[in-house]
């Protein structure tokens, strides 16, 4: 358990002493470019989704 503590307490040194991070205005501009692509991109599968959906239905459709 003692290692544990120690592990953690390395870590955490670590964080606040050797890691460079991200300015906070920086951080929040490429938090929202991260969002924008991730709302664009899951519209554009929903999109093939919905496409493929109704093809493979009329395919079916043809069939029966």
């Amino acid at each position: 358990m003692a290692g544990l503590t120690t592990y953690i307490k390395e870590s955490f040194e670590e964080l606040k002493n050797n890691v460079s991070w991200t300015p906070w205005p920086e951080a929040q501009k490429l938090t929202v470019i991260v969002a924008v692509f991730s709302i664009l991109f899951s519209l554009a599968i929903w999109g093939v989704d919905t496409v493929f959906s109704k093809a493979v239905k009329a395919y079916f459709d043809l069939i029966h």
